[in-house]
């Protein structure tokens, strides 16, 4: 059973960086059919997509967040982390990381998220 488990601190102060890591049990980053992702739902808003990382480590971001946004990993540790920097408090949201399957364009297990709030 594959299970994701994200990390971090719940609060973080503008215009820090928020940094998150998603530890992932029962499958490896790197295997090929798999890619990783970061998701956000800001208070009372959609789901939003954040980034992708596929399983060579290639990145991809959402345009709008692209200058701010950092996915790296750990394959020692199995994890993925995020970056975010110059926050706001709009960046206040819950935090997901996801598995999607490559071949289908789903996510198939998900993070429980984690609540991220951006204030003073």
């Amino acid at each position: 059973q594959v299970q994701l488990q994200e990390s971090g601190p719940g609060l973080v102060k503008p215009p820090q960086t928020l940094s998150l890591t998603c530890t992932v049990s029962g499958g490896s980053i790197t295997t090929k059919t798999y890619a990783w992702i970061w998701i956000r739902q800001p208070p009372g808003k959609g789901l939003s997509w954040m980034g992708v990382m596929t399983y060579d480590g290639t990145t991809y971001y959402s345009p709008s967040l692209k200058s701010r946004t950092s996915i790296s990993r750990d394959t020692s540790k199995n994890q993925f982390s995020l970056q975010l920097s110059s926050v706001t408090p709009e960046d206040t949201a819950v935090y997901y990381c996801a598995r999607k399957v490559l071949d289908g364009g789903f996510q198939d297990y998900w993070g429980q998220g984690t609540q991220v709030t951006v204030s003073e």
